[in-house]
Order: C-alpha cells, then structure tokens, then sequence
C-alpha cells in the first residue's frame, strides 16, 4: 500500500485509476472500518510500502505505530525516544507527510502543551479519533492525560 487518502483528500483519488484490490487490502479496508466504528483493532506495518518514506521518516513512523490505543504521546517525546531530543518539530513534519494515517496512527501525537497540534485530516477528525479511542479532550483541545507514552 502507497498511501491512504483521508475524506479531505477526494481531489487525489479521482486522479488515481481504479483497480480492484487484492485480499490482503481487502481485509485492511475492512479493519480501518471496523475501526472507525469504535472497535480495538491492531493494524500491523506489513502491507505498507515505508520505503517510500525516508529513514528518519521510517522511524517516527514505526516510533508512533507503537503508541497504544487510548495512549497519546508528544512530538518532542517521540523525538527523544529516537535519541534526537531536539527533533520535535522534524518529528512533526514526519508526521505531518504520514502516507498511512490511522494505521499508522499520527493522531496520537500532541504538542508539549498537551494540545492537539495538527492532523493531515483536520482537527475535528483528529479529536473524534482520539475519542474513539477513549482520549478526553477539553473544550479547547487540550488532552486530559496524566501519562505520555515514552515518558
């Protein structure tokens, strides 16, 4: 898999000609809905084409595939877990350019200040992801956790 388009992204799959997909992307549409209606799925990395993205990509990607459901992390957290404590803005941007959202799950990054920061599908998406998940969120976005993972 190349890339997962979000609902705001329509104008780049009408230019993508269709094909019928194989089983394995078969079941994972059917697990991104599953999902999206509220149920625990894991999603594995293994049908993603992460050599697309570059190393450090790669990293901030696997990094963030690891942050469990219901758990959120910060930019500067997965930063410092990479052992580039000063990288939090680098961390963002990878974020930001995710090919696979959700599965990769970039939504479960927050600013330092406990905020939502952005999401490629808008912020409105990125709160109801993360309370789907379970995450409270206050009226002015604010993320009400005491623990970050890779704290």
């Amino acid at each position: 898999m190349m890339r997962i388009l979000l609902p705001n992204e329509e104008r780049l799959a009408e230019a993508v000609p269709f094909q019928a997909p194989p089983a394995a992307i078969s079941q994972l549409s059917e697990d991104l809905r599953r999902f999206l209606e509220g149920e625990p799925i894991t999603f594995t990395l293994d049908l993603l084409a992460l050599e697309s993205c570059s190393p450090f990509q790669q990293s901030v990607l696997v990094a963030e595939s690891r942050v469990p459901r219901g758990c959120v992390t910060t930019y500067g957290k997965i930063a410092a877990h990479l052992g580039a404590p000063l990288a939090a803005r680098a961390v963002g941007g990878a974020l930001a350019r995710n090919p696979f959202p959700i599965i990769i799950p970039c939504h479960r990054a927050i600013r330092s200040d406990r905020h939502l920061g952005g999401f490629r599908g808008g912020l409105a998406m990125k709160r109801q992801l993360l309370a789907l998940e379970g995450v409270p969120i206050s009226n002015d976005g604010r993320v009400l956790v005491e623990r970050l993972h890779y704290a």
